[in-house]
């Protein structure tokens, strides 16, 4: 009993600790906010800012009520373990896991940390294996975006000649997508039996993730993207969307002229759409730059300022002779590799995301 009681006290404090951190007035505030533009007779003249405010102001919603919701949980559990605590274990467990979730969120402070992200994977030296290894990263990440309800949809991949893919770039639409995902940048080195091989032998391949947060022009009014400094190539998709695809050249090949960045959008059907998807990685990747520059003098969004890079291991999984995934930054491992790999990454992201505030 006096455990029990020592945990819904606990409970009390740390929720009283959440609240004075993220000002719930605050978000009511902006939940009002929202909620005036979306009663706007001009709000559909522009769609994709009509569902970034509607799934914006849904999301806040949702978390406000989850937050009372809560507060009123654990109003009753203090006072029913100050009189009769028995049987009151599965509230209380239920209550921490909630209030976990929300101290969790609460690390994703940074100024991108909500929007949505975009992901590339690149198959490292290794032939076959590599692009093999990276077509199993991408399926983890597939299976951890769809568990946690968010969409995924492909803007660029090329496919291996025997399997797998040498790199592939989806964009991930959830909120707090990039805060998540972001510790994923880097190197994930895999070794295993090789199934491409007679005999067998151990081999070790790697892959990189580079994880970007999905950037509109208001969010970077210092980056200009001039037209002059654009070299635009159209060319036929090689990627599966149907029969159109593969008749016109609806591809986009975009190279910036002043820094060489190349960036490619093929998965849509209409050049027109995958010309803004070539548009928002450049973005992307012009903000990465500045990033780079200006990390050899302050802190960066998410601690010091880590690009993806090919030097920068995160991450083994090893499947033979043993079976283990250990995170190199945090030291987290687990021997269910199955697991992992099916998109169980909860345990890993949340042990980065803790270990880059403190």
């Amino acid at each position: 009993m006096k455990d029990l009681k020592q945990r819904v006290a606990g409970l009390e404090e740390k929720f009283k600790a959440l609240l004075s951190s993220i000002s719930l007035t605050e978000k009511k505030s902006q939940l009002n906010a929202l909620e005036a533009k979306t009663t706007d007779p001009d709000l559909w003249a522009n769609q994709d800012e009509a569902k970034k405010i509607l799934q914006e102001f849904s999301d806040l919603k949702s978390e406000i009520a989850e937050i009372e919701e809560l507060e009123g949980e654990i109003r009753v559990l203090v006072e029913l373990t100050g009189k009769d605590p028995e049987g009151l274990d599965a509230d209380v467990e239920k209550a921490e896991r909630t209030l976990n979730k929300f101290i969790l969120k609460s690390f994703l402070s940074g100024k991108y940390d909500r929007k949505n992200a975009l992901v590339s994977i690149h198959a490292g030296q290794g032939g076959t294996e590599a692009m093999d290894w990276a077509s199993m990263l991408l399926r983890m990440y597939l299976r951890f975006c769809e568990k946690r309800g968010w969409e995924s949809a492909f803007m660029d991949r090329t496919a291996g000649e025997e399997a797998g893919i040498k790199s592939v770039t989806f964009k991930v639409n959830g909120t707090y997508a990039y805060g998540y995902l972001n510790g994923e940048s880097g190197t994930h080195r895999l070794v295993r039996q090789s199934p491409f091989n007679a005999d067998k032998l151990r081999q070790t391949s790697f892959a990189l993730v580079e994880v970007l947060p999905e950037l509109e022009e208001k969010d970077l009014p210092d980056i200009e993207i001039k037209d002059e400094d654009l070299d635009w190539q159209f060319f036929r998709a090689s990627s599966q969307g149907g029969q159109n695809v593969q008749k016109v050249s609806s591809a986009v090949r975009l190279i910036h002229k002043p820094t060489g960045i190349v960036v490619t959008a093929q998965s849509e059907r209409f050049q027109e759409q995958n010309r803004r998807n070539a548009l928002n990685l450049l973005r992307a990747k012009l903000w990465l730059l500045e990033e780079a520059k200006a990390s050899e003098t302050k802190k960066e969004l998410k601690g010091e300022y880590r690009p993806a890079s090919w030097g920068n291991q995160i991450r083994s999984y090893v499947l033979h002779p043993y079976k283990m995934v250990k995170d190199l930054r945090t030291e987290v491992e687990t021997g269910n590799t199955e697991a992992v790999l099916d998109g169980e990454l909860d345990e890993f992201i949340e042990a980065e995301l803790k270990i880059d505030k403190k």
